[in-house]
């Protein structure tokens, strides 16, 4: 086993440096070293993991979730051997955080800017999407969620509520009006967000219960920000989330309507795989980023 960490250590120096030769100068060690390491690596694999090009090494598609595994394996060593050592006081390692795409911008970001200078030894990529990142598949640490979380085994803390919101421009309402009521939306043009809501049919409550209404969804995108922008843009109606158009509410460029029928705020949540022992590195960030994402969310 050990014989097969020194490999996985030597395929990540080669990764990041970008070739072997630059691996084996990193590393203080021949080049024959090296190239017989992967070599081995990839014959123990039964794939190739590189693309041998004249400047340089390119990973095949196995190479890349091999490499990426091995680093996960790298750093959970290295973390177990901290932990015995005792060495609490000083995380480090890789985090990879996935949060959507405008609350990320907002919210997630800054926060994540003051961990980075309190945690020197750590480093943080970010991906930010509307759609649902696979944790496991897509080897994410850790990810900020909007909604009601399905049941499944990962873990997770709650940091808020975020409220959806059906808004247009005030050029818009001036020339079709406001619907006072949901049942008035199928004669008004929709934008559909298909990131969180149907391209046919949004809900409302009414009552004790809530009513699923049909819309004309003349227009459908996947990001909220071009959402809003088609919706500043006089192109029709658009539900997103509160946050998401704060600022252009703010600035006078969307108003509200039907505010009276949303249904209960979504949950926002801080989720992460459950895996037995926690991660110090996704450990220390949690402790830091739930409450300082609570008071973010709190001042919306």
């Amino acid at each position: 086993m050990a014989d097969r960490l020194e490999a996985m250590s030597i395929l990540i120096a080669a990764v990041d440096a970008g070739s072997l030769t630059a691996a084996a100068r990193k590393l203080g060690l021949p080049l024959a070293t090296v190239s017989r390491k992967i070599s081995e690596l990839e014959k123990h694999l039964e794939a190739r993991l590189f693309q041998r090009a004249g400047r340089g090494l390119i990973l095949t598609d196995t190479g890349t979730e091999y490499a990426s595994s091995c680093r996960r394996i790298l750093e959970d060593v290295a973390e177990a051997e901290r932990a015995a050592a005792g060495e609490f006081h000083a995380p480090r390692g890789n985090l990879t955080i996935t949060a959507p795409i405008v609350f990320g911008r907002l919210h997630v970001l800054p926060v994540i800017a003051e961990f980075l200078k309190t945690y020197p030894e750590i480093n943080v990529r970010l991906i930010q999407s509307d759609r649902l990142v696979d944790l496991a598949e897509e080897h994410v640490d850790l990810a900020v969620r909007i909604g009601k979380l399905p049941d499944s085994s990962l873990v997770f803390r709650n940091i808020g509520t975020i409220t959806r919101i059906v808004c247009a421009s005030p050029h818009y309402i001036e020339e079709r009006g406001a619907p006072g009521q949901p049942m008035d939306l199928p004669r008004h043009d929709c934008i559909s967000f298909e990131g969180i809501t149907s391209t046919e049919n949004w809900s409302f409550t009414t009552g004790q219960s809530v009513e699923s209404i049909p819309i004309h969804s003349r227009l459908v995108v996947n990001t909220a920000e071009v959402a809003i922008d088609a919706a500043i843009a006089g192109l029709g109606l658009t539900r997103v989330l509160s946050y998401q158009a704060r600022e252009a509410i703010a600035r006078g460029m969307l108003t509200t309507v039907l505010d009276d029928y949303e249904p209960d705020p979504w949950p926002v949540s801080l989720i992460y795989p459950s895996r037995g022992r926690i991660p110090q590195k996704v450990r220390v960030f949690l402790d830091f980023a739930t409450s300082r994402l609570k008071d973010r969310l709190s001042d919306r």
